[in-house]
């Protein structure tokens, strides 16, 4: 941030090609190959709806050398992020592709893997060259010095052209600690089918390689966390001891209870509240805050209180009223949702756990939609996207405005852990209505019931 007229004003700009005050900053640097001066040139700016990005441009006029890198200039996102993408088409191979400096690329059926480089910005078809332009480098020298490892590198070669020219499918996975990397949905908002992505807790490691930790920070975290289970244990013992003379238990259901925990930012330790309430006509449900007073992150997550339900459940609202707006939704971590007039489907787990309104959830899936849809935005958009993307915004927020009514929204949760507020309750309400189905095999497996064995353990 720097300060103009005594106000702040961000070193990032919009990216915008009618701006003629976005200029990269020009410095003087040491070209490594011929060891003369170099120029740099830094240019700070923001992909709209995406993230603050540093693109860099290096060049020297001695000896021709050049390279050119993009590195996020926003925070590390809270979780990390690895997204699974099965190629088959060309339009797979057009994907745009946001590298980070931290990520990694994996060709599981190679058993191949592209370890952290320099940030970039590329297609699938522009991972597969530049990997094939890395291996084919020395290639002459190691046929006659290590004839038997070049011949195994022309076959890995081979494998790859086959993939870049289509003749046969793969998957490719990109994994990212920093969860600042993204693979383009070409469908958006509809579910893309050969796109999945899982969010995950970064271990001390990946802390430690995002820099967001020392290592003497870790082992202290570590004793620390020892330290309190050890006194968590003395008074779990203590507790147990002292049960028999009190007059009655404590109904933990009226408390916010608070515990110590790692803040996923910062790793350092912070303040998680956890309180259990019962909601009307369904069941129990805990809702989860976390707050790091050093770091000031904030979290929060809705969880049912009662295990998965021997059923998946699928709730459909129709939207007939502004009033049906303000009813209570909560959307578990394992719910999908759709809605078809706009043929939009978000896969199931996208937005986590919320305990929202109709409103406020409608509103989290155009912030999310916009979030995850960045190169739908911006002068390097296709006109066609960009305003059919537009149109499904403006749909959504008319929606969220209670201008357009007769939509269904639908809730489908293979947990059945996921509950739409009925205005009309204990009587049936006539513009709800709740399903429950016997889940399959992939949907138990995604739950992890396939290998959960509950008889004879």
């Amino acid at each position: 941030m720097c300060m103009e007229g005594g106000k702040k004003k961000s070193v990032y700009s919009d990216l915008n090609a009618d701006d003629d005050e976005l200029q990269p900053t020009v410095i003087e640097s040491l070209c490594i190959e011929c060891m003369e001066e170099g120029e740099t040139r830094l240019l700070f700016t923001k992909i709209p709806f995406y993230r603050e990005v540093i693109l860099s441009s290096f060049s020297c006029n001695h000896c021709g050398n050049s390279n050119n890198e993009i590195q996020s200039g926003g925070m590390v996102q809270d979780k990390g992020i690895t997204y699974t993408l099965s190629v088959s088409t060309k339009q797979d191979m057009s994907r745009q592709i946001v590298i980070s400096e931290y990520s990694t690329v994996s060709l599981p059926s190679l058993k191949f893997e592209i370890p952290p480089n320099r940030g970039s910005m590329t297609t699938v078809e522009g991972i597969l060259e530049k990997a094939i332009s890395g291996l084919q480098q020395e290639q002459p020298v190691r046929k006659v010095m290590h004839p038997e490892l070049a011949e195994k590198i022309d076959k890995v070669t081979q494998q790859l052209t086959d993939f870049k020219d289509l003749n046969k499918s793969f998957q490719l996975v990109l994994d990212d600690p920093s969860g600042n990397s993204f693979i383009e949905n070409p469908n958006a908002p509809k579910k893309d089918d050969a796109l999945t992505f899982k969010h995950y807790t970064r271990n001390q490691e990946q802390e430690k390689c995002l820099g967001l930790v020392a290592e003497t920070d870790v082992k202290e975290i570590e004793g620390e966390s020892i330290l309190l289970q050890a006194e968590t244990d003395v008074k779990e013992i203590e507790g147990e001891k002292t049960t028999a003379d009190e007059e009655g238990d404590s109904d933990f259901k009226k408390e916010v209870l608070t515990f110590r925990d790692s803040c996923p930012r910062c790793a350092t330790s912070c303040d998680s509240n956890m309180k259990m309430i019962d909601i009307p006509y369904f069941k129990e449900v805990i809702i989860m805050a976390t707050v790091c007073d050093h770091c000031g992150y904030r979290d929060s997550e809705v969880k049912g209180g009662s295990g998965i339900e021997p059923k998946g459940r699928k709730i459909t609202l129709k939207i007939t009223d502004p009033s049906d707006l303000s009813r209570d939704i909560l959307k578990s971590e394992t719910a999908g949702v759709s809605i078809p007039e706009l043929e939009m489907e978000l896969e199931h787990g996208s937005l986590g756990g919320q305990f929202t309104t109709v409103e406020g959830l409608i509103k989290n899936i155009k912030d999310k939609l916009i979030e995850t849809s960045p190169f739908y935005i911006g002068d390097s958009s296709e006109t066609d996207k960009k305003n059919k993307f537009t149109e499904i915004c403006d749909k959504l927020s008319k929606i969220e405005n209670g201008e357009t009514l007769n939509v269904h929204l639908i809730l489908d949760d293979p947990a059945g852990n996921s509950y739409l507020q009925n205005t009309y309750a204990p009587d049936p309400d006539p513009e709800l209505k709740v399903e429950e189905y016997e889940r399959n095999f992939e949907q138990n497996e995604t739950l992890g019931l396939n290998d959960m064995k509950t008889e004879n353990y």
